[in-house]
């Protein structure tokens, strides 16, 4: 059974602790990212060694396979609007459906170590960039096409809560 899409809009996590995995994107200091995200990156080894992988626990949740490749997309996706928040003004990212993604791209069929080697370069390879950004370009704006709007600030603490959330899915 294929699992149904995640509609949710997840920006209210920039106003208040998630009642799920506990991480506070309001209370994170956007500076604190980069740090964050190469600690995120170190635990995601373990999880794609398991033997269980390829499991999915219930038919409307990935696998911690299919969670891992979501992470390493999220963070190539995540370094690309960077990118265009720090080269742009006010730029409209490109729309990105996850779900699409993980179906078309096979998540539950991909090497786990290739996705293990591919998320540790895209985690740091965005933390290095989060390093970089200037001190007066945390109030750049950027846009998603619904409309969403952030800076780089909100928009590296929106970032943040999704692979450690996603971890505590793997792991609950």
């Amino acid at each position: 059974m294929a699992i149904e899409p995640d509609t949710k809009d997840w920006t209210w996590v920039l106003g208040k602790a998630c009642p799920e995995c506990g991480f506070d994107a309001s209370t994170t200091d956007e500076r604190d990212v980069a740090g964050l995200l190469r600690a995120n990156v170190a635990e995601w080894p373990a999880v794609l060694e398991r033997s269980d992988v390829r499991v999915r626990p219930d038919e409307r949740t990935w696998s911690p396979l299919e969670y891992a490749a979501h992470v390493r997309d999220v963070f190539r996706l995540f370094a690309v609007r960077l990118d265009l928040m720090l080269t742009q003004d006010d730029p409209i990212y490109p729309n990105w459906d996850q779900d699409e993604t993980a179906i078309a791209e096979k998540y539950n069929e991909q090497d786990p170590l290739v996705v293990a080697t591919g998320l540790g370069a895209a985690g740091r390879a965005l933390a290095a960039a989060f390093d970089a950004v200037p001190a007066e370009a945390w109030s750049r704006p950027g846009r998603r096409g619904d409309g969403a709007k952030f800076t780089i600030a909100t928009f590296a603490r929106y970032l943040i809560h999704d692979p450690v959330h996603h971890l505590w899915d793997v792991r609950k």
